[in-house]
């Protein structure tokens, strides 16, 4: 049994060059230098020797149970493991379904969820799917936000995609306004999460929404928007009016039109505040390709893995560390509401904790105060390894 109380020593703070302790059950209890180890009761020490120590990774876009299927049933994309989301530095994730709401179900999603937080990081989800009207588990997305802990919000509704149930102005105002009072009976945000296709239309029936509805912007979070040129400049314009986007990393078969640092670069020339953007891996889903006409033509997946590898891309392009990482941090904590508990290294908040190798390699993994990863790690419920 692992002792009740962890003492991190000498940790360098990854906003500042100064070194730290940090004190933790499953939350932070002190933060300061020279804390001195408490009496009369189990601790267990780490000398961090000054190296980087930053929040866990909160992932806002990922498929737990997989997704897929657009390719028919040998293309269905199997669900993630602890150890692989853990390995990516990963602590909070939220959980939708895609396309495929026939052989995906949200009761499945709920289970997985709530087995997640089990076995040690803390995980919520979406209701609803693609199509419209959403899929819910209690009949309405009102109902599961209030009804259900684990919801945040509803998504990814699908946008300007042929793979969409084509929802009107009408439709998608109607589940906007359920999410927003839902969210407000709840004491949760109440997100709206969007995937955007390459669709003609774009970004526009969001714009439409904003304009001729009383939903603020805020409720609405778009996805995968750096997948064509013309779609980025149309989210650089959301964020000018004051909205929020997400970006997917890339993974080793899932691209952009673009190199992922030049969609920063031109995010940054635009003057794109960075505390309106997100970053997430889409892990467990797909990516299909089309061509012009519609055919299938390729099949990428997002790996949990692929959000980290993001962060120090852009950290070899020269961007500062303190820079980057509220683009998987603050940020998502803000938009997703729960900034309160997530999101940085605060006294009273949640012990999500990365500790960093030189070459910025996660060497520790802390959710909830429990080690997850690294030469502490604990093992699963099943005696699983963690870590791989």
């Amino acid at each position: 049994m692992r002792p009740p109380l962890t003492l991190i020593k000498g940790a360098r703070l990854y906003a500042s060059s100064r070194e730290v302790d940090v004190l933790f059950s499953n939350v932070i209890l002190a933060l300061g230098e020279r804390i001195p180890e408490p009496k009369g009761i189990a601790v267990e020490l780490y000398d961090a020797e000054g190296r980087l120590l930053v929040p866990g990774l909160i992932d806002l876009h990922t498929h737990p149970i997989g997704g897929g299927g657009e390719a028919g049933p040998t293309s269905r994309v199997p669900e993630l493991s602890l150890a692989e989301i853990v390995a990516g530095g990963i602590t909070t994730l939220v959980g939708c379904l895609g396309t495929d709401d026939v052989t995906r179900h949200l009761e499945a999603l709920l289970a997985k969820v709530r087995a997640l937080s089990t076995q040690g990081i803390t995980a919520y989800m979406y209701t609803g799917s693609y199509q419209v009207p959403p899929p819910t588990l209690t009949g309405s997305v009102r109902r599961d936000l209030v009804l259900i802990p684990e919801v945040l919000g509803v998504g990814e509704i699908a946008i300007s995609d042929h793979r969409s149930s084509q929802p009107t102005f009408e439709e998608l105002a109607r589940i906007a306004a359920e999410a927003r009072v839902g969210g407000m009976l709840a004491g949760k945000k109440g997100v709206v999460h969007l995937h955007v296709g390459a669709g003609r239309k774009g970004l526009s029936p969001l714009f439409r929404l904003v304009e001729e509805t009383e939903i603020p912007i805020l409720q609405f979070h778009p996805t995968h928007v750096g997948r064509t040129a013309d779609l980025l400049d149309e989210a650089i314009e959301w964020a000018k009016e004051g909205g929020t986007f997400d970006l997917t990393a890339p993974s080793a078969t899932l691209s952009w039109d673009r190199p992922f640092p030049e969609i920063v670069r031109r995010l940054e020339r635009a003057g794109v505040p960075w505390d309106r953007v997100t970053l997430s891996s889409d892990g467990g889903g797909s990516m299909p390709k089309f061509d012009g006409t519609g055919n299938l033509v390729g099949f990428a997946t997002g790996r949990p893995a692929s959000l980290w590898q993001a962060v120090r891309t852009l950290v070899k392009e020269g961007y500062p560390l303190e820079h980057v990482l509220p683009l998987v941090t603050e940020n998502p904590a803000r938009v997703l509401g729960i900034a309160d508990r997530k999101g940085s290294i605060e006294e009273g908040k949640d012990a999500d904790l990365l500790v960093l190798g030189e070459d910025l390699s996660i060497e520790r993994v802390y959710a909830k105060g429990r080690a997850l990863a690294g030469p502490a790690q604990d093992v699963g419920p099943l005696g699983e390894r963690l870590w791989p």
